[in-house]
């Protein structure tokens, strides 16, 4: 009976042991049946225990901080380069005593051409005469003459359309004219006194006026147009000795008064011109003094010549010039007084009785603004 027993133990044993590796093997299949998916499909091996990551994860947080991040900064390309601001102002201020220069030298050259309608390059006392002429250098056409009113008294007249220019400013449209009388004490002998009282009117006038100035960008250089007219009075006082039928000589001074009034005016519109000027309407005057003299001889008895000059000084100088400049206010610029030397000639040839061809020059040696000019023509003169 013991061995019955034994044996159904032993089987019994077999079995739960058998049961119980069957349930192990079955519990172990899938956690390597899972370990084989997770390497094989690439999914994330979930953490037991989840680690804090301190940068949150995009999407994940409810209300995420944006980072700030540095504005760009702007490609060449992109950005427009910035102008550079000009500068110049002093130099555009002080253009204008350049405008004050060239209105002293057109007051001083309307003159000179004026004392040419005045017979400067003839002799003192001489026949009644007309004159056609034409000149150049500053181109000059007109008539002029003279005429005795008593033995002592004679009337010197002429007109002339002028045109000229100097250092910047150039004139157009200028009839000029002038008149005088000259009392001649011929009943004194050869050797006597004279004295002339006159006037001449240019009573208008186009002008062109350029203003030039510097900046740190480049020159500028305006020009700008308005109008003008010039007025002078003059009285003379002199000496004239006749010492032969061919020879006269005269010495002379001459008081003059010299107005020119210029109309206001604005820079023209050029491309650039940063620092920009308006110039008021304004009077311009100067007094002269003039002494001087001359000699006239004739050669051969048909080849007459004329030398003449002396030396003149500005006093009193008053530039009418008011500018308002950009970047520099108002501007007001002084006129000192001037010294030059005018010179002038004829040589006149006598075709026949009474007529008369001459070649005339007339000009002005010395510093700026008056300078160095020279004005010649030709002539045809009838005496009568």
């Amino acid at each position: 009976m013991a061995k019955p027993g034994f044996k159904r133990l032993v089987l019994a044993y077999t079995l739960g042991a058998a049961a119980a590796l069957t349930l192990f093997a079955l519990n172990a299949r899938p956690a390597t049946a899972a370990t084989f998916c997770e390497s094989e499909c690439g999914s994330p091996t979930p953490s037991p225990s989840p680690t804090y990551s301190p940068s949150p994860t995009p999407g994940a947080s409810p209300s995420p901080r944006p980072s700030p991040s540095p504005s760009p900064s702007p490609s060449p390309s992109q950005a427009p380069s910035p102008t550079p601001t000009p500068t110049g102002s002093d130099s555009s201020g002080n253009s204008v005593n350049g405008l004050a220069n060239q209105r002293f030298n057109q007051m001083i050259t309307n003159r000179v051409l004026g004392t040419v309608l005045l017979g400067v390059n003839e002799q003192v006392n001489c026949s009644d005469c007309i004159s056609a002429f034409g000149s150049a250098g500053s181109f000059s056409a007109g008539i002029h003459g003279r005429k005795e009113l008593t033995p002592n008294l004679s009337l010197l007249a002429g007109i002339a359309y002028t045109q000229y220019s100097e250092g910047g400013y150039h004139i157009t449209s200028a009839p000029i004219g002038a008149f005088a009388l000259r009392y001649d004490f011929t009943d004194w002998g050869s050797s006597r006194p004279f004295f002339d009282v006159g006037t001449i009117l240019t009573p208008w006038e186009k002008a062109r006026y350029t203003r030039s100035y510097n900046t740190s960008l480049g020159p500028v250089s305006v020009t700008s147009s308005t109008d003008a007219s010039n007025y002078a009075v003059f009285g003379r006082a002199g000496w004239i000795s006749r010492l032969s039928s061919r020879d006269e000589v005269a010495a002379s001074i001459e008081v003059w008064q010299l107005w020119q009034r210029v109309s206001g005016y604005a820079d023209n519109t050029v491309a650039f011109n940063p620092f920009d000027a308006t110039i008021a309407t304004g009077t311009d005057r100067t007094s002269l003094v003039k002494i001087g003299g001359q000699w006239t001889h004739l050669f051969a008895g048909n080849i007459e010549t004329n030398i003449n000059g002396g030396w003149v000084q500005s006093f009193a100088s008053h530039s009418g010039i008011v500018a308002t400049v950009t970047g520099d206010g108002m501007v007001v610029p002084t006129m000192g007084n001037q010294g030059w030397f005018e010179y002038g000639g004829r040589l006149g040839f006598r075709v026949q009785k009474g007529w008369v061809v001459d070649l005339f020059a007339n000009g002005t040696l010395g510093p700026q603004p008056v300078g160095n000019t020279i004005h010649g023509g030709v002539g045809l003169r009838i005496n009568y």
